[in-house]
């Protein structure tokens, strides 16, 4: 407990002195008169971008929370709501102070400069394209919450809180902050490239899914595994966080267009389509070789099937979503067999399987399905831009390995890793959080 006290006040402590040396800069009016004279947002664009960001949130409180939550047993429900609960609240703060401006303030090609430290220096007239950058920066918050949200399913049941918090903090600055430069930012040495990744395929969940897979290796599988699988204590429950996940998938990917036109459009069109087939897929499949079609299957494949169209649904049209929804449905059913029966690695929630494969599948198909050929949008060479597709891959794959594997090094020699065995047998919520999902005294 002691550790944990030091380490949630040095959090604390350590964010403090960026608001102290913002707070005479940071989101500030500005007078009507300088308004007046220079360029004004176009409310259209900036009316959809308020809906995607809450949409994006939406899918992290309370889907993701609820989908994850419904996976585990009864009594560490309320721990996992807490973790997704409490990264939110810790990256929101972390974006504010330096995330942002690592991510997508100047700089050269490997990382941001600290020009918006603490968001010094933006105001309420400035403009990210044509929307006030106050909601740019509100919108990418939300993915710097869902990213790190999506690690929580490789550890649900046996990872101490405080080893949470130190391993999320950790993460989005070496990991998170640095990769987002490298894509999404100008001047970003991938997008100079020319690498696609609309809304997060490389940067989301290649990213979450490696580290997670690397996580669930370094703290150990659940007591009984792999003999013993836990099955999910509330199927219903993860249907209602999985359809929130789905509606909130359209701000994920539509919003990443930042504007509301036709390529937004039809970017949540083929949202919707992967999603659906992806569904289908993955219940056939089980279907047939298990002989029951389960609820929790198919909304798992929905979730492949998003992840798999992120970073291609700004250039792939319907057949390409169709293509891509079954090579999600299917591949990724696969994919966990294959991590918890041959890798022998328990990823609780298959972050890596679902998240990791998906997202890196999608990446790469997007340099195929993403041509006119198959109804793309693309004007980009198959083989050229495949290249450049499988580099930015390998190198965010490689970085996000090392790096993970310092932070839970450093992890391992300050807060510890994982509960004891009695505080996995009897649950976390009680023993991490002193509380309980379900009390029906």
């Amino acid at each position: 407990m002691k550790n944990t006290h030091c380490l949630i006040l040095f959090l604390l402590l350590s964010l403090a002195p960026g608001f102290l040396f913002a707070q005479e800069a940071g989101l500030t009016e500005v007078p009507a008169q300088v308004a007046e004279v220079t360029a004004t947002a176009d409310s259209g664009n900036t009316a959809w971008m308020l809906t995607a960001t809450v949409l994006v949130l939406f899918m992290t409180l309370p889907g993701l929370a609820l989908f994850y939550g419904g996976l585990v047993r009864a009594q560490n429900v309320l721990s996992v709501l807490m973790h997704c609960f409490a990264i939110a609240c810790l990256a929101s703060v972390m974006w504010v102070l330096c995330l942002y401006t690592m991510a997508f303030s100047g700089g050269g090609p490997w990382l941001g400069d600290m020009q918006h430290f603490g968001l010094k220096g933006i105001t309420i007239a400035d403009l990210s394209g044509d929307i006030p950058e106050s909601v740019f920066i509100m919108f990418q918050m939300t993915f710097a919450i869902i990213t790190p949200g999506l690690i929580v399913g490789a550890f649900v049941e046996r990872m101490k809180f405080s080893a949470i918090l130190l391993f999320t903090a950790l993460w989005l600055v070496l990991v998170y902050a640095p990769v987002t430069h490298w894509v999404w930012a100008e001047g970003g040495w991938l997008q100079g490239r020319g690498v696609i990744d609309l809304a997060g395929g490389i940067v989301v969940h290649a990213t979450a899914g490696i580290s997670a897979l690397l996580l669930a290796y370094f703290v150990g599988p659940r007591e009984g595994f792999p003999k013993k699988l836990h099955i999910p204590h509330s199927p219903g429950m993860v249907m209602i966080g999985a359809s929130m996940l789905w509606v909130g998938w359209f701000g994920f990917n539509a919003g990443s267009q930042l504007a509301a036109n036709e390529s937004a459009g039809m970017t949540m069109l083929v949202t919707h389509i992967s999603a659906a087939v992806a569904s289908l897929t993955w219940m056939v499949i089980e279907w047939k070789k298990t002989g029951k079609p389960g609820l929790v299957g198919i909304v798992t494949g929905m979730v492949a099937g998003l992840a798999s169209i992120t970073p291609a649904s700004g250039h792939v049209g319907p057949l390409g979503a169709v293509l891509i929804g079954l090579m999600a449905g299917s591949i990724c059913y696969f994919a966990c067999g294959f991590v918890k029966g041959k890798l022998k690695i328990d990823d609780s929630l298959d972050v890596f399987a679902v998240h990791g494969v998906g997202g890196i599948m999608g990446t790469i198909m997007v340099a195929v399905f993403g041509t006119a050929a198959f109804g793309g949008t693309g004007s980009f060479g198959i083989v050229e831009q495949l290249g450049t597709q499988l580099f930015a891959l390998g190198v965010v794959i490689a970085w996000s390995a090392v790096a993970t594997t310092i932070i839970v090094f450093v992890c391992k020699k300050t807060t510890g890793l994982r509960v004891d065995q009695e505080v996995e047998h009897a649950g976390l919520d009680i023993a991490e959080h002193g509380e309980t999902a379900y009390n029906f005294e």
